[in-house]
């Protein structure tokens, strides 16, 4: 899913950057008031994880590439805001060190990995979840498919990006400058490979990770720890 330099026009990236920035300064603000010391280890770790399973990449015809993500079970751990620092942080070292991803397309990559991905992903498994038992199979169940939804709906979005390309950049001949695809060929590129193929590893990999952490420590979870808090109090 990493774009790469060359295939999204200015009238593009530049409005990506416009949205990233503020909504980094946000993630950022929030995390400060958020995220504890014990939890800092942490979000080195969700980088690291997302750093290591982005890296197998797999090409996709119409400019893109296939991978898993880790941010479905990032953000159900420590939450969808730690999870869009920990994933933006992986995939600017990846675009500078590795030339994984494009430079100018970095803030268009970060929102639809690092803000479509974790914040799906966590809504997604708090409706499918809800009122459940954190300790049943209910909530391995909406783990999975909130890594799969949130996975696809990133791919869908990187699809249409590419695909709006010819129709935001071309020549006085109507020559395509950069993405020469349309959205007949991105969208279900994109969107194929990942709800079949990419979205199961990632819902595998989410359900996995997630009865662990399940087994072992629940107040890892992110709000748990409160909630098991404020039920002794009720109690």
């Amino acid at each position: 899913m990493h774009i790469p330099d060359g295939y999204l026009g200015p009238h593009t990236y530049i409005a990506f950057w416009i949205i990233m920035i503020p909504i980094w300064y946000y993630a950022g603000k929030k995390l400060t008031a958020e995220l504890k010391s014990k939890q800092v280890p942490l979000l080195a770790l969700s980088a690291a994880f997302s750093f290591v399973i982005m890296m197998f990449n797999v090409p996709i015809p119409g400019g893109s590439t296939g991978h898993v993500v880790g941010g479905g079970i990032i953000a159900i751990v420590i939450g969808p805001w730690a999870g869009l620092i920990a994933i933006s942080v992986t995939l600017v070292l990846q675009a500078l060190i590795f030339g994984d991803g494009g430079i100018t397309a970095i803030a268009t990559n970060c929102f639809n990995m690092g803000v479509v991905v974790p914040f799906v992903a966590y809504y997604a498994y708090k409706l499918i979840s809800g009122n459940s038992a954190i300790t049943s199979s209910t909530r391995i169940i909406a783990a999975a498919i909130a890594g799969w939804i949130s996975l696809t709906m990133a791919a869908l979005c990187a699809g249409f990006e590419l695909g709006i390309q010819p129709i935001l950049e071309y020549t006085a001949e109507g020559v395509p400058l950069y993405m020469p695809y349309t959205l007949s060929v991105t969208v279900p590129a994109m969107v194929l490979e990942y709800a079949l193929v990419f979205g199961i590893l990632e819902a595998a990999i989410t359900a996995i990770i997630f009865a662990y952490i399940q087994r072992t420590d629940t107040s890892v979870f992110y709000g748990e720890k409160f909630k098991a808090s404020m039920n002794k109090i009720m109690s």
